[in-house]
């Protein structure tokens, strides 16, 4: 689709930024970007919970945001938070308003995502992305590492710090000493070395750095003479000596700072030293490619109907070595119902798509345990990494595959007026009518809605010779029944439906 905008929202730890692309060739050329140093992290308690100052200056940075996004519609923006939301307690209260804020839907992504996500940006920046490369992302809450090479990560990790919270921690106030710097080396040490061993085997050929911290500090080298915009070992200690020199923020005068920077330099910088260190890099270079590009790419790639969820997908129900036949069996019957419940749908419905991965990977549990499989089953979709997946996303997923069978009473807090209860119709008795696991095909059955309830038509005859698909839909009876969504199954001679 020539001439295309699209645009990506980063809620970061230390600032929200916004980033719209036009396509053009299948490639993204950026248009117009706006950051707001928010500053979230700044706001977490020492119980993980955000205080409403933090809440309040993000909120208003996504009313501005909504102002540049008029016009946009769903299938344009896509808007991610990354760790603090992650971690916060308080954070779905605070998403229900920041996205009443910004008049769009906001993922909170995992942190493996996030480094996949940051790598596909990287990668698009890079002269030579076929060379093998460690990309060093330092955020406000948490640093991404990937190994990648061409548009594919190799390795992903994320640690839990950043350079908000290392410099509340270590550099309280502003002030700045060699005990604050040592104290926050060996914390990031401590982090790293989970790490350094297994990236150290898959190996690189190009340590690049990434986003704010990344920017920052290759812009102080260069401004001071230090390095020529290289990050290296050497240049970044002389601006830790420059800055135990000072003592404290307000008594730097370094060229090349930015007053938005400048509260969170030194824990960025102690973590990036730190990762030099760890991993016996000589220099990081920088590379403009960051979160933002790489969720421009993804949404691109969703466009054209290369969705890695779908992918992904396939890769689980390989994994877990489901029965293929019978996902696929159950896939379509639900599938053949939502058409009946919704027939101005497109195939590309986001809901219908749900529904298709669900059914697919519904019986995933069973490589646990068949017993109550379908807890297992939800337990590894809201759990495990799915690439290009968010945690809503896997959360919504791990509900459906939750609710496909067994009592619905474990999902009765679900909003009556979700979509999910759709879903979960169909899923649900598409598992009823392939219980026998054979090849009979769809069935003769027709579903309409019936106020909050549904109504389900099927041949008499069919059902008469099915006493056991019969007695399952007599309980699906009680059990919708009693949760407000009354089902009703009407048995009528001669009834077929035409495919």
């Amino acid at each position: 689709m020539p001439n295309e905008l699209i645009a990506a929202i980063d809620l970061g730890s230390n600032s929200f930024r916004l980033q719209v692309g036009r396509i053009v060739n299948d490639q993204i050329y950026p248009l117009d970007g706006l950051k707001e140093p928010v500053r979230l992290a700044a706001g977490l308690s020492p119980e993980k919970y955000l205080d409403s100052a933090a809440q309040a200056r993000g909120t208003m940075a996504l009313s501005r945001f909504r102002e540049r996004l008029a016009g946009f519609k769903s299938s344009q923006v896509r808007a991610v938070a990354t760790n603090t939301l992650r971690v916060a307690k308080n954070a779905p209260e605070f998403l229900i308003r920041a996205e009443a804020a910004l008049g769009f839907p906001i993922e909170v992504i995992a942190g493996r995502e996030e480094a996949r996500l940051i790598y596909i940006g990287v990668a698009h920046s890079l002269a030579d992305p076929q060379r093998q490369q460690l990309v060093v992302d330092i955020g406000g809450g948490s640093t991404e590492f990937v190994i990648g090479r061409a548009f594919e990560p190799l390795q992903l990790e994320s640690l839990y710090m950043g350079c908000v919270s290392f410099s509340m921690r270590y550099f309280p106030d502003g002030r700045i000493d060699r005990r604050g710097f040592n104290d926050a080396d060996l914390a990031a040490q401590r982090e790293l070395q989970t790490i350094v061993l297994p990236f150290t085997e898959v190996g690189w050929e190009l340590a690049v750095g990434s986003s704010g911290t990344a920017k920052s500090l290759s812009d102080i080298l260069r401004s001071n003479g230090y390095t020529d915009g290289r990050l290296t070992l050497t240049g970044l200690e002389k601006l830790r000596t420059e800055l135990i020199k000072a003592g404290h923020l307000d008594k730097l005068s370094l060229g090349g700072i930015k007053a938005d920077r400048l509260p969170v330099l030194p824990g960025g910088l102690a973590i990036m030293i730190a990762v030099l260190k760890a991993f016996k890099l000589k220099e990081v270079a920088f590379s403009e490619g960051a979160l933002r590009l790489g969720v421009l790419y993804d949404l691109l790639g969703r466009y054209h109907h290369h969705d890695l969820r779908d992918a992904t997908v396939q890769a689980f129900a390989s994994r877990y070595q489901i029965d293929r036949k019978q996902a696929d069996r159950v896939a379509d019957t639900a599938g053949y119902l939502f058409g009946q419940l919704d027939p101005a749908v497109s195939e590309d419905d986001l809901d219908r798509r749900y529904l298709q991965w669900a059914a697919l990977l519904h019986e995933i549990g069973i490589s646990v345990a068949h017993s109550s499989y379908h807890k297992h089953s939800a337990y590894i979709l809201g759990n495990a990494d799915m690439p290009g997946f968010s945690r809503m996303d896997q959360a919504r997923l791990a509900r459906l595959v939750l609710a496909h069978r067994g009592k619905l009473a474990r999902i009765a807090s679900l909003d009556p007026a979700s979509s999910d209860w759709l879903l979960i119709a169909c899923l649900r008795l598409a598992v009823v009518f392939h219980r026998a696991r054979d090849a009979r095909g769809r069935p003769p059955v027709g579903i309409q809605r019936k106020g909050s309830g549904f109504a389900v038509t099927a041949d008499k005859a069919w059902l008469d010779s099915l006493p056991l698909t019969a007695a399952m839909l007599a309980d699906e009876v009680a059990q919708w029944s009693a949760l407000g969504h009354p089902l009703t199954v009407t048995a009528r001679a001669g009834f077929a439906l035409t495919v």
